[in-house]
C-alpha cells in the first residue's frame, strides 16, 4: 500500500461516497453538550445539598422535566448512574 492511497483527497472522495448520519443520530449528537451540561449541574448541585439530592433521587423524571429535558429511559439510566454513591 503506497502513502497515496490514504491521502486526504482519496479519503474525502470515500467518504463522500457514505450515505448521510440518520436524522436522528445527529440530533442526538447536537443534544449531548446540553445534556452533559445539565447533568454535571444536576450532579454538582446534589453533591453540595442533600436534600436536592433526596429530591432528585426519589423522581428522577420530575427533576429532568424541570430541566426541560425529556425522560427517557437511557437519560433516566445515565443520571441514576452519575448519583450512585
Amino acid at each position: 500500500m503506497s502513502e497515496n492511497t490514504w491521502n486526504e483527497e482519496n479519503l474525502g472522495k470515500l467518504l463522500g461516497l457514505l450515505k448521510p448520519a440518520p436524522r436522528a443520530w445527529a440530533d442526538a449528537a447536537a443534544e449531548l453538550p446540553r445534556l452533559r451540561a445539565i447533568f454535571d449541574d444536576l450532579v454538582e448541585r446534589a453533591e453540595a445539598d442533600a436534600a436536592f439530592r433526596s429530591v432528585v433521587i426519589a423522581d428522577l423524571e420530575a427533576a429532568l422535566a424541570r430541566e426541560g429535558i425529556q425522560p427517557t429511559t437511557r437519560r433516566l439510566e445515565a443520571l441514576r448512574s452519575r448519583l450512585a454513591p
